[in-house]
């Protein structure tokens, strides 16, 4: 198996953190000898926010409360020291969190080539907004408020969703659909369809 480098792109609640740990686990299994790398900022955020012992964890915490992004110089540090940590030109990639905005997408870009990373799959789990917001509001956490889900919900329409046709519009990518309201299992083997796994 040639290394992958793969985007999840979704509204929160599509089940990109579910999916992406099933996928790891097939891919293990598939290419055990290749490390995988994964890289989800919103684990990374929550952390932060857990330990509420510095300023900027505090700020982070603020933001997770309100719904909006991250400002992308953190979101860019958190990713960037993940890769340069973890990554090589053998490696399996899996990113969910980000690109949130065009100008994430640039600089993930930028990390693509410096990684020599030629071919990208973006994963889009197309989800309807009635369908996510019953899944936050079912999941208890603790930043999931309506007016929370609101907000995430209107930034990912205005400046993720568009995103999509950015990485449509390019030979060296490759978008794959999937139907984010099949139950657990149906959206893992689509992907896995998606990537030849099956």
């Amino acid at each position: 198996m040639t290394p992958k480098t793969i985007i999840f792109i979704g509204p929160q609640g599509s089940g990109k953190g579910t999916q992406i740990a099933k996928l790891y686990e097939v891919i293990a299994t598939t290419d055990p000898s290749r490390r995988i790398v994964d890289i989800q900022t919103g684990r990374r955020f929550r952390a932060l926010a857990a330990k509420r012992e510095t300023f900027a964890d505090k700020k982070i915490a603020d933001t997770l409360d309100s719904g909006e992004l991250q400002p992308d110089f953190i979101t860019h540090l958190l990713w960037g020291q993940a890769m340069l940590d973890q990554l090589d030109d053998k490696s399996h990639l899996l990113i969910d969190g980000f690109p949130r905005n065009a100008h994430q997408a640039r600089v993930l870009d930028n990390a693509f080539n410096f990684f020599e990373r030629e071919k990208v799959v973006v994963i889009n789990l197309d989800t309807p907004e009635d369908v996510v917001r019953a899944r936050m509001n079912s999941r208890a956490r603790s930043d999931d408020t309506p007016e929370s889900i609101e907000t995430r919900l209107r930034i990912y329409r205005d400046e993720t969703l568009p995103l999509l046709e950015f990485y449509q519009s390019r030979d060296n990518t490759t978008v794959h659909d999937i139907d984010g309201t099949m139950d657990i299992d149906g959206v893992h083997n689509a992907i896995c369809d998606a990537l030849n796994l099956a």
